[in-house]
């Protein structure tokens, strides 16, 4: 009988236990390398905005905000009682302009950062879509050579898998693109 460590290295199973978690690690520092890769393409302009962002994006930009206009009523209802006068009456002609210019930069900042974000998932979806189409070519190939395997085994019977027969075929990404697009093309049947 032959060795463990022969038997598992024949099977293809990992000799060491550690080089699994060496695979794993691997994954994670290219992974970690992409975003690395894609924060160092950000410009000086978008770093500010992605920074904007955060900070419009917590909890205290609105508890500011919400201070801000409390501020603004109070001090021009204070004005008067100290002989002073109203720099915004109400309806507060100023703080509406403001309120109006925060939220068109706000607006902004956030189609500005979603559009980046966007581009990245992109990337992402295509190496998806990559790595499932590679997948797919992979089991195919595994699937014609194990039924080229129970062929050739004389103590396996020989029978007829349809279904296998149609899972070693790899599908074209051609084809699969052009089925798609046609699938979402044409509106469902009501």
């Amino acid at each position: 009988m032959k060795p463990a460590a022969t038997q598992d290295a024949r099977q293809g199973a990992p000799q060491d236990p550690l080089q699994a978690l060496d695979t794993t690690n691997q994954n994670v520092a290219a992974v970690q390398a992409f975003v690395v890769r894609e924060e160092a393409k950000l410009s000086h302009s978008q770093r500010g905005v992605e920074a904007l962002s955060a900070a419009i994006g917590c909890p205290t930009f609105l508890v500011f905000t919400l201070a801000l206009v409390a501020g603004w009523a109070l001090l021009n209802a204070a004005l008067p009682l100290l002989g002073r006068p109203v720099l915004d009456p109400p309806p507060y002609f100023w703080l509406q302009g403001l309120i109006g210019l925060g939220a068109l930069l706000i607006s902004s900042v956030v189609l500005s950062k979603q559009n980046r974000v966007a581009k990245l998932f992109e990337q992402r979806a295509h190496l998806d879509l990559t790595v499932t189409m590679l997948t797919e070519q992979k089991v195919a190939k595994l699937i014609d050579l194990m039924e080229e395997l129970r062929r050739d085994l004389p103590d396996v019977r020989n029978r007829q898998d349809t279904d296998a027969a149609v899972l070693q075929k790899a599908l074209h990404p051609d084809q699969v693109m052009a089925a798609l697009d046609e699938a979402t093309a044409t509106p469902p049947a009501a």
